[in-house]
């Protein structure tokens, strides 16, 4: 009888060193998730300093963006006339026989675009992406032309400016705007691949 009791007491302490193991295992398990790993992003307030500027920087694009598109030009009126047939603009351009003039139009038009790829990602973690940059690209362009060709004399709305405009913006996203977005906010770990490590 007394070695029933003995015995059940070994197993009874065998389990609760087994479940304390477990629990110290699991403890030390989620410290690790929780450390700050290298390359897991700045801190909330360098975040938030990094935003901001992000944010600045958009607003002064947009004042720039402005200045350029929507300035009146009533020497060039009689010139103007709407494109809504994607490609007849840029054919033209590309038969200008200035090589000069053809490098301004087609590649002001790209550059225009670059900052939306740069400063988008930084600006929200939600507008990363080849095609959540082309939309919000594509939508703000539109609005500017839609402007242009209804309000300011002397400008038209220009579908292939909206397209390279959008060019523009995917290569600044293809080649610097993800990085950034991904160093101001990773991406986080999900549950079930925290559980598998």
């Amino acid at each position: 009888m007394t070695s029933r009791i003995a015995r059940r007491r070994v197993t009874t302490e065998r389990h609760q060193k087994q479940k304390q193991k477990q629990k110290l295992e699991k403890q030390r398990q989620d410290e690790k998730g929780n450390e700050k790993t290298p390359g897991a992003g700045p801190g909330p307030l360098l975040r938030l300093g990094i935003t901001v500027l992000a944010l600045a920087a958009m607003v002064a694009f947009g004042v720039v963006l402005a200045r350029l598109t929507l300035q009146p030009s009533p020497a060039s009126e009689m010139l103007t006339h709407d494109n809504l047939r994607p490609g007849d603009s840029i054919r033209a351009y590309l038969g200008q026989p200035a090589f000069r003039d053809t490098v301004k139009q087609l590649g002001g038009n790209i550059l225009l675009g670059v900052p939306f790829g740069l400063l988008l990602p930084v600006v929200s973690p939600r507008s990363r992406g080849f095609v959540r940059v082309a939309l919000l690209t594509v939508a703000t362009m539109l609005l500017v032309e839609l402007i242009q060709g209804a309000l300011i004399t002397g400008r038209a709305f220009d579908i292939d400016d909206v397209l390279l405009n959008t060019t523009g913006a995917l290569l600044g996203y293809a080649l610097v705007g993800r990085r950034m977005g991904r160093a101001v906010y990773p991406r986080r770990r999900r549950w079930w691949s925290r559980r598998t490590t």
